[in-house]
């Protein structure tokens, strides 16, 4: 079938497909930078292993060592994807003149200064992230650690991230979303639940006394279910974390990754719920396989109904900041980056073309069966065919088009990188 002709099928259903396809364009998604390195960054030894919960599996070849790999590599997911993405960084993505290094608690702007050129050379905005792990200073706690120079240090770190988040807002003319997460928890059943929730809200409020303009730079508080090593405790869980924003709403916001909650939890349900009550709410699109695991993004049931919700909700307006958080060493990682990116915006396209008043005044007259009906048949219409011109008026490659670039790009850069 035809573009034209699958347009015809859903503007019988009263879907404007030419308004979803430009308003697509300029729906902000982040790109997160640690799919291209393993989450290693370049501020620690690169032959340590990752601690705080984090692990990577796979030794595929081709990871990107140097900054300058790794943005080679960026450029090549750029060239590939379509809408508008913009940047994710860690701060352990600091990059060093020749000679200097400073530690997470002494960053400043001036280290992610390349990267605000590289963002500016290709019109992205960027989000931003204290590391909270893989590091001397977690002994294994972070903000809620009870040993006095141990928090001040993470407090620390977490100041240099709110002055370089205004930074990155104001060089590059966008919101920046600066989420805080640890991986602060106890392998076993603790004696002490309560102890390091206080420490961590202190710890937390000294952070966010450092001046930002709110309407710039955005923090974020995420919670977690659990880790490996902190399978038992969680400091951070989702009820401190949506408390601790809901009490401090003039100066951040809560902060959702989808692998983050019990099995049978769903953040789709969750968007609906918190956007009643928050002005704005933070996303991290990921993939949980039975836990966080962080798995490539598929155009699966739960991201289609994610998308949903961002668009029957108005997150669209600025109400919802959307960005991608997955890790994968077993597959090629241009190609595993690329692959996410597609399917969340494949997501939100098809989204974009569901007839959602006419299902809500079904679901409001009470008329379920047709109701079933409708959402069943919806499954089937031509989206293939909006989602391919969509993209060639990107000027992206469709479905079928991009992969062999993705193979060539391994054989030429990639592979000489072992």
């Amino acid at each position: 079938m035809s573009y034209e002709e699958a347009k015809k099928r859903y503007e019988s259903l009263g879907v404007n497909v030419e308004a979803a396809m430009e308003t697509l364009k300029t729906v902000p998604v982040s790109l997160h930078c640690w799919q291209g390195d393993d989450v290693r960054g370049f501020d620690t030894d690169p032959s340590k292993p990752l601690t705080g919960g984090i692990q990577t599996t796979g030794n595929y070849l081709g990871r990107a060592r140097t900054p300058e790999e790794l943005m080679a590599d960026i450029d090549k997911v750029l060239s590939l994807i379509p809408g508008k993405p913009k940047m994710n960084l860690h701060a352990s993505y600091a990059i060093f003149e020749k000679g200097e290094w400073a530690d997470r608690n002494k960053l400043e702007p001036k280290h992610f200064k390349k990267w605000v050129e590289f963002c500016k050379a290709r019109g992205l905005g960027c989000d931003f992230n204290p590391t909270f792990f893989s590091h001397p200073k977690c002994d294994p706690l972070t903000l809620s650690s009870p040993n006095e120079e141990t928090r001040k240090f993470w407090i620390e770190h977490g100041k240099a991230c709110i002055r370089i988040s205004n930074y990155l807002a104001e060089e590059l003319g966008d919101i920046c979303t600066m989420n805080i997460w640890t991986g602060d928890g106890f392998k076993d059943v603790p004696a002490d639940r309560m102890g390091p929730r206080m420490r961590y809200r202190e710890s937390i409020d000294e952070i966010l006394s450092e001046p930002y303009d709110f309407a710039k730079a955005k923090p974020c508080v995420e919670s977690k279910v659990f880790g490996i090593g902190v399978e038992a405790y969680t400091v951070g869980s989702a009820e401190f974390t949506l408390s601790y924003a809901a009490m401090n709403r003039e100066k951040c916001i809560p902060l959702m990754d989808n692998g983050h909650y019990h099995p049978t939890e769903v953040v789709s349900d969750k968007i609906p719920a918190l956007l009643s009550f928050f002005p704005e709410i933070a996303l991290h699109v990921t993939r949980p396989i039975r836990w966080d695991s962080d798995h490539v993004v598929l155009f699966d049931d739960e991201t289609k109904e994610i998308a949903k919700e961002i668009v029957r909700c108005g997150g669209l307006e600025g109400r919802v900041h959307i960005a991608l958080d997955y890790f994968d060493a077993s597959i090629n990682r241009v190609s595993a980056w690329v692959t996410g990116y597609r399917n969340l915006q494949k997501a939100l396209l098809s989204a974009m073309l569901t007839p959602a008043q006419e299902l809500k005044q079904l679901q409001d007259e009470g008329r379920f069966t047709e109701l079933m009906v409708r959402q069943e048949e919806l499954k089937t219409l031509p989206f293939g065919d909006i989602w391919d011109e969509y993209c060639r008026r990107c000027g992206k490659p469709a479905d079928g088009e991009w992969f062999a670039q993705i193979m060539d790009y391994e054989k030429k850069v990639l592979v000489n990188r072992q």
